[in-house]
């Protein structure tokens, strides 16, 4: 920070700022946690009741504070500090499916405003009825990736349905797919000749912000097969570059992943969106319950989950990641 040039690059500076802050707060923690242990042993040398029972509090508190810092030794991969991109998708099923994959949409907003993470809509393409059919937001923040990692997946839904006249029970499947922003994609070169580029009309929720020109971008790669869209800029030529640099990172990753073949650990495993496949079941009808079926993690305020109460969950995964790996 006290380079002359630390503030040519605001992206970058920004990027260092927060790091620090993040740092900064984990050695506030660390502290308060030497301090109570400075405490306890201050306390060592009085052998009364009262005495005792002052120790075992605060030895509670310690541990407490342990269990916090805790998930900084969780969240120790390479790209687990990365801002990140996530894609919501509608599965097989139509306006149900549609409006499953809308609900996962506001639950994963909800989590960033829980966290103090701030988001950005690059590309939002609506269902035919209701709800959507797909979704991709770009979540900044320290750890963003390695929170969000944890939920790429297929999730399940059962519910009595609102758009069925029978009003009889119904399964909805979404998918989720969490990828890390890498900074450095500078080396990454295309040839505009892979290039599939089509532009059409910005779709959204209504009012001023809606563009009325064909000015969203859809970019295919050829080579890979890699599709990318953005929509959410004012102009033609910002999406087209918005949609660039997400290209870069994509195929940042399948260099990578071609390296050190870790796909699983970078991308996830991708798998159809339908039954049998889901990590996680939110169950509506007839009991309420919202279960991970990789760590067993459940509870039955199924309308807290959707409302962005994630962090039993990840960390539930997060903590089984660690012990897999060890």
């Amino acid at each position: 920070m006290s380079s002359p040039n630390f503030w040519d690059d605001q992206e970058k500076s920004t990027s260092v700022i927060n790091e620090i802050n993040e740092l900064k707060n984990i050695t506030k923690e660390i502290e308060k946690v030497k301090e109570r242990v400075l405490d306890i042993e201050s306390l060592f040398n009085e052998n009364d009741s009262d005495t005792l029972s002052l120790v075992e509090e605060e030895a509670l508190l310690i541990k407490q504070d342990l269990e916090k810092l805790d998930i900084y030794v969780l969240l120790s991969g390479e790209y687990d500090q990365n801002n990140c991109l996530l894609e919501v998708h509608s599965g097989a099923g139509g306006t149900e499916a549609c409006d499953w994959a809308m609900m996962l949409y506001r639950m994963y907003t909800r989590w960033c405003d829980r966290k103090n993470y701030k988001y950005e809509v690059i590309d939002y393409l609506e269902g035919e009825e209701v709800g959507i059919k797909s979704a991709t937001i770009l979540v900044k923040g320290s750890y963003a990736y390695g929170y969000l990692k944890c939920e790429k997946g297929i999730h399940r839904l059962v519910r009595l349905s609102p758009f069925d006249a029978n009003h009889k029970r119904h399964t909805s499947f979404a998918s989720i797919l969490v990828t890390p922003i890498i900074e450095d994609v500078k080396d990454i070169e295309i040839d505009p000749k892979d290039l599939k580029i089509d532009v059409y009309r910005s779709s959204g929720n209504g009012g001023q912000g809606v563009n009325t020109t064909d000015s969203a971008v859809r970019i295919t790669h050829l080579p890979s097969k890699i599709v990318v869209t953005c929509q959410n800029e004012r102009s033609q030529l910002q999406n087209k570059e918005q949609a660039m640099k997400i290209l870069r990172n994509k195929l940042k990753l399948l260099e990578i992943e071609k390296k050190e073949q870790e796909l699983d650990n970078i991308k996830g495993e991708q798998k159809n969106i339908e039954f049998g496949s889901q990590i996680r079941s939110y169950v509506m009808h007839p009991y309420s319950m919202v279960k991970d079926h990789r760590t067993k993690e459940e509870t039955s305020n199924v309308n807290l989950a959707l409302d962005g109460d994630l962090d039993n969950f990840i960390e539930a995964k997060l903590k089984e990641d660690k012990y897999e790996n060890q």
